[in-house]
């Protein structure tokens, strides 16, 4: 018997990349309105409730009343894209690789909150040094990261592409979240086991797929001193078990000049880089991946499969 799955949300970016990696599959039976019913309640509801998993492309207000409309319906799983339950003791956090179990915690979850894709990035990196207890919940982390345009969605895609509206935006790189309080610090301070609040500044640049998430080290902040090969082996051996995440070599990093954002652009992986000065004790480590595939509609489609056995 075949899985109903329903996208409350299909017709977004998110959502439009989740149907389109679910289009080939024959253990699942896709639940779809009409682009012009998206709006309809009754015709949304309907399709919840006829569904085993769905998962939300809405915004947060929205998600959250969606969520509160169908809590009765105790057949109904739900994976959430927005921000609304990141945080929340009652829904599991849906980065599979983040520690140890939690995949299996994803897997037996009737509420996952799919993470954002700045948080994936960053805490590719953040956790397995907490786990190692490299830095300690006071560490100053400190988040600088670039994403393709395609992560503001539809609003900024147009922005970005329609260089004859009247909001374009004409910028091939440029910065937001200014005020330092942006969405996505939550979810980092809290699954990154951090007691204060990270310095975080995004940007975007001129191209539509890829990011690139750095956190700079200094021995001196450290709880132990590290080279740049202690710092491979903690990350290979957090993820030593995953297919998706990856740790670049010595040898690869340096044989490299400069690290492109859209190394892992259409696919569903994120790869590790540590850079560094031994001798000065400095370090930056990048993460690297597709802000619509494991960054947003990748990781839903890993949640899915999570839920329903397939890994």
């Amino acid at each position: 018997m075949r899985t109903k799955v329903f996208i409350d949300g299909e017709h977004g970016t998110t959502g439009l990349q989740i149907r389109k990696r679910l289009a080939s599959r024959d253990d699942l039976e896709i639940l779809s309105i009409p682009l012009e019913d998206r709006h309809n309640d009754a015709a949304r509801f309907e399709r919840l409730n006829e569904a085993d998993i769905a998962i939300l492309c809405l915004p947060d207000d929205a998600a959250i009343a969606t969520v509160n409309a169908v809590t009765e319906n105790h057949k109904l799983r739900i994976i959430d894209s927005s921000t609304a339950h990141r945080i929340s003791p009652q829904w599991v956090y849906g980065f599979a690789e983040l520690t140890e179990g939690q995949a299996e915690r994803i897997g037996s979850a009737r509420f996952v909150a799919n993470p954002g894709c700045y948080p994936t990035g960053a805490l590719s990196i953040i956790r397995p040094l907490r786990e190692a207890n490299i830095i300690d919940e006071n560490f100053p982390v400190s988040i600088n990261a670039v994403s393709g345009y395609t992560g503001g969605g539809k609003k900024m895609i147009s922005q970005m592409e329609n260089q004859n509206g009247d909001d374009r935006i004409t910028a091939n790189y440029f910065l937001y979240g200014l005020n330092l309080r942006h969405k996505h610090v939550p979810e980092i301070r809290v699954h990154g086991k951090l007691a204060k609040t990270p310095l975080f500044v995004p940007s975007v640049g001129r191209f539509p797929q890829g990011m690139i998430v750095n956190i700079p080290l200094h021995n001196s902040l450290l709880k132990k001193h590290v080279t740049g090969n202690d710092l491979r082996t903690i990350f290979n051996d957090h993820y030593r078990h995953s297919k998706l995440i990856s740790v670049a070599t010595e040898e690869e990093n340096n044989r490299l000049v400069r690290l492109d954002a859209e190394l892992l652009a259409n696919t569903d992986k994120l790869k590790i880089f540590v850079f560094g000065d031994d001798a000065a004790g400095i370090y930056n480590i990048s993460a690297v991946l597709d802000n619509l595939g494991k960054g947003a509609s990748g990781a839903a489609v890993q949640n899915l499969d999570l839920m329903i056995g397939k890994s």
